[in-house]
C-alpha cells in the first residue's frame, strides 16, 4: 500500500534534510520530488561550487536576513552553521572558508553536495520518487492526508512538509507549485518577488562598459533622495545594467521601493578607500605627471581602461585639451564622479533569474519551534517557500538546511501510521 509516516514534497536542499531526518526518528518517509533528479538547484549555486553557509557567529546571521530573520532565530541555533558543516563532513564533504566568511566544499563542486544529502537520504532509508509532480494535497476532516500527484497516484501519509521553493530558477523544479497549495489550504502567501537579482539601468553609458568588473568599490542605494544602504566589495556592468555581490544584496530593498513608485538611485564609489581630499590629492598629482598631455591619456593610472571614456564625457572635460588647462572647478568635479557616480536604477531582472524568491507562505501562520503550519494539523513548510530570505554569502542555504532538520525533527513525534 502506498501509506507513510512522512511525505516531504520536493527534493532541494530543505526537503533532502527535512526527509533524511524525519526518517532517523524511525518514521517511513517518501520523499517526491518533479524533476527526475534531486538537487537541481544546489548544484548550480555559487556557479556551481555551492556556498553552503557563512562561518560568521550564528547570532549575528539574523541580520542578514531582510525578510524575516526574526523568525529564524531558534531555528538556526537548532542547527547552525558549525553543525551544517559537521553534517558534511560526516560524509565526506570537507569546507573550506573564503572572503566574506563564505563557506564552500574543499573540491569547489556542488555536486558532492548533493552526493552527501543522497547518501544521507539512502543511509536514512527514506524512499525517493522522482518525476513525480504533486497536483494536490489531501485533507480530510481538517487534517493532512497525503498527496496526490500526476496520473492521479496517491500517497497517503498523516504528515505533510513542502519544501517546494520558491519562483527563481524555474527550470530546477522551483515553479510555485507550493504558493498555490499554501492558497488552497488557507495560507496567506505574501506577494512573491525577485530578491538577489540584478538591476536595469537608464543610462545609455552602462551598455559600454558590459563586461567590465570591479573589486573594491563601494556602491549605495538612494531611495527617494536619501540614502538606505552601502556595500562594499565587487560589481559587474552588464548590457542592461548592473550586477555582482553588491548589487545583488541591495536588489531587493531597490525592487520594493521601486514597485511603491519611488525614485531610486545607484552611487559607485570607485575610490572607497580614499576621502574626497585624499583622492583630490590623488588627482592631482597625476594631473602634475601628464601635465603636458591630453586629458584622455592622463586617466591610466587611476581607471581601468574602458571606463575612461565615459568617465571623461560625463566629466564634460574636453578629452583633447591638455590637463595643465583643466580648471580647478572640473577637477573638483571629476574627484565627486569618481566617488558618486550616479545610476538610475529603473527596474529588476525578472523573479525567474533572481538566486532567491522574497515573499512566501507567511510566517505569522508558521509555528518557528516545528515548522508546523497554524492552518492544518500534519502541515509542515520548510526552505524557500517560507516568507524569508538573506543576501549573499551563504544564508539562504543555511536557512533552507535548518528549516528542513527543524520541521523533519519535529515529526518524530507526530507521525503515525493512518487507521481508518
Amino acid at each position: 500500500m502506498n501509506e507513510y509516516q512522512v511525505i516531504v514534497v520536493g527534493g532541494g536542499a530543505a526537503g533532502m534534510m527535512a526527509a533524511g531526518q524525519a526518517a532517523k526518528g524511525g518514521a517511513k518517509v517518501l520523499l517526491v520530488e518533479k524533476k527526475e533528479r534531486l538537487g537541481r538547484k544546489i548544484a548550480i549555486t555559487g556557479k556551481g561550487r555551492c556556498n553552503i553557509t557563512n562561518e560568521e557567529n550564528v547570532a549575528d546571521f539574523i541580520s542578514h536576513y531582510p525578510g524575516n530573520g526574526r523568525f529564524l532565530h531558534g531555528i538556526l541555533r537548532g542547527f547552525d552553521n558549525v553543525a551544517l558543516r559537521e553534517f558534511f563532513a560526516r560524509y565526506g564533504v570537507e569546507t573550506k572558508v573564503e572572503r566574506g566568511g563564505r563557506v564552500f566544499p574543499v573540491s569547489d563542486d556542488a555536486e558532492k553536495i548533493v552526493e552527501a544529502l543522497v547518501t544521507f537520504l539512502t543511509e536514512s532509508r527514506v524512499e525517493v520518487r522522482t518525476g513525480f509532480s504533486v497536483e494536490e494535497i489531501l485533507v480530510k476532516d481538517g487534517h493532512v492526508r497525503g498527496v496526490r500527484g500526476n496520473g492521479q497516484q496517491s500517497f497517503l501519509a498523516p504528515v505533510v512538509i513542502i519544501c517546494t521553493g520558491g519562483l527563481s530558477y524555474p527550470a530546477t523544479g522551483s515553479s510555485g507549485d507550493g504558493f498555490r497549495f499554501a492558497r488552497k489550504l488557507g495560507h496567506k502567501v505574501i506577494d512573491p518577488r525577485p530578491a538577489l537579482v540584478p538591476l536595469k539601468t537608464a543610462e545609455s553609458w552602462v551598455k559600454e562598459l558590459q563586461g567590465l568588473a570591479l573589486k573594491n568599490v563601494e556602491g549605495s542605494l538612494w531611495i527617494a533622495g536619501k540614502k538606505q544602504i552601502t556595500e562594499f566589495g565587487e560589481m559587474l556592468f552588464t548590457h542592461f545594467g548592473v550586477s555582482g555581490p553588491i548589487i545583488l544584496t541591495m536588489s531587493r530593498r531597490a525592487g520594493d521601493a521601486l514597485r511603491a513608485g519611488e525614485k531610486v538611485e545607484l552611487r559607485i564609489n570607485f575610490k572607497p578607500a580614499l576621502s574626497q581630499e585624499q583622492l583630490d590629492s590623488r588627482v592631482q598629482r597625476d594631473f602634475q605627471k601628464y601635465s603636458n598631455k591630453q586629458f584622455k591619456n592622463a586617466l591610466d593610472d587611476l581607471l581601468p581602461q574602458s571606463l575612461i571614456p565615459v568617465m571623461i564625457r560625463l566629466s564634460g572635460i574636453n578629452p583633447e585639451g591638455v590637463v595643465h588647462q583643466i580648471s580647478r572647478e572640473q577637477r573638483k568635479y571629476l574627484v565627486r564622479l569618481l566617488q558618486e557616480l550616479p545610476i538610475t536604477i529603473i527596474g529588476t531582472l525578472t523573479i525567474e533569474t533572481a538566486i532567491v524568491t522574497a515573499g512566501g507562505v507567511d510566517v505569522k501562520e508558521i509555528n518557528p519551534k516545528t515548522m508546523a503550519s497554524k492552518c492544518l494539523q500534519g502541515l509542515y513548510w520548510a526552505g524557500e517557500v517560507v516568507d524569508v530570505d538573506g543576501i549573499t554569502g551563504g544564508y539562504n542555504l543555511q536557512a533552507a538546511f535548518a528549516m528542513g532538520y527543524r520541521a523533519g525533527f519535529a515529526t518524530h513525534e507526530v507521525a503515525s501510521p493512518w487507521s481508518d
